[in-house]
């Protein structure tokens, strides 16, 4: 295995790890990133949107990194 592989191994174990995450902290009905700060930030209408908003857009780049090193993997990995 060259440093190509493990090196793309490494960031794909870790986008993995860090694509679960924020997955989870997605709101369902009434859950999530949103109503765990709802107490803690002031209360405007758009303070949680913008939670959201960010969320949504830390989850969308860290899929499209995994699958990149998902492709990559799949081209340059052999066993």
């Amino acid at each position: 295995m060259n440093a190509l592989v493990g090196l793309v191994l490494v960031v794909h174990v870790t986008v993995s790890i860090a694509l679960i995450v924020f997955i989870l902290l997605h709101s369902g009905k009434g859950a999530g990133v949103s109503s765990m700060f709802g107490n803690v930030m002031p209360s405007t209408s758009s303070g949680t949107g913008i939670i959201e908003k960010n969320l949504d857009r830390i989850t969308i780049a860290l899929s499209i990194v995994f699958a990149i090193t998902l492709l990559i993997l799949m081209v340059t990995y052999t066993p």
